[in-house]
């Protein structure tokens, strides 16, 4: 275990803290959590069962090129504003919140070397529990990107990789650990509800995607708690998001059906 864990607030503090921390999901994961919830509603209440539903991750916002390539890069940076206000919010007490987290570079190839690692980890057992969860009627149809082939459409789909790694390794593991901690929950409580609320906002592709995404999150969570860096879950999460999107973009319609993505 981390020996460098939060101080324990007073109980002023604690109520400050979860205000904030309501704020913060709010305006970010929780939000997202909610509307995946209504969403997930909504579909087992069509007369379509959910199996032979559909979701598009990274959809076209526009018939125009380069207006669509515009909504691309003004939607992934103000995704990002969240991460940017969790880091502010974290640099309490002239502490570098960067460092604090472990989202700095001084262990950079350490850092992604752990982060390959955990992305076999996590992305190999995970397209088979896709494939599963798709046979038994649990998932959606996931589209990885509605994007035409345009020249910008990779680079936008490794920057939305990214920008999904630092929103939710940021906010739902080195934010909130963080924050839980310092208002007294217990190691085991703090895990769980990171990893709740991963699956909570992945509710919209299906139950089964969720309580994968539950998994993930107790891998995730678990090791922050124990080495305080996410850094190497950035990179983790970043390459298992370039590979579904860049790949589902790049590949073959006959390889996606072969692989049963299509």
């Amino acid at each position: 275990m981390h020996d460098d864990a939060p101080a324990v607030a007073t109980p002023a503090s604690r109520r400050r803290l979860g205000a904030e921390i309501w704020i913060v999901l709010g305006l970010s994961l929780g939000k997202s959590a909610l509307y995946a919830i209504l969403r997930l509603y909504e579909r087992y209440t069509r007369e379509v069962p959910l199996a032979q539903q559909s979701a598009t991750l990274n959809p076209a916002q526009s018939e125009r090129p380069y207006l669509d390539l515009t909504y691309q890069v003004v939607g992934i940076g103000f995704a990002l504003v969240p991460v940017a206000l969790a880091l502010y919010l974290l640099s309490d007490h002239g502490r570098s919140a960067v460092r604090r987290i472990g989202l700095d570079g001084s262990r950079i190839g350490r850092d992604l070397g752990l982060g390959v690692g955990l992305a076999a980890v996590i992305g190999i057992p995970g397209l088979g529990f896709y494939l599963l969860g798709r046979t038994l009627g649990l998932n959606v149809q996931i589209s990885a990107s509605g994007l035409d082939p345009y020249w910008w459409a990779v680079p936008v789909l490794v920057l939305s990789a990214l920008q999904n790694a630092l929103l939710e390794e940021v906010v739902a593991v080195g934010y909130l650990v963080e924050r839980l901690l310092e208002r007294g929950w217990t190691v085991p409580a703090v895990v769980a509800a990171s990893s709740l609320l991963r699956g909570a906002y992945h509710l919209y592709q299906g139950p089964g995607m969720a309580v994968g995404n539950v998994v993930m999150g107790l891998v995730f969570s678990i090791y922050y708690v124990r080495r305080r860096r996410v850094m190497p879950l950035v990179v983790a999460h970043t390459a298992l998001d370039v590979v579904s999107f860049v790949g589902y973009q790049a590949l073959p319609e006959g390889w996606l059906e072969a692989l049963g993505l299509s």
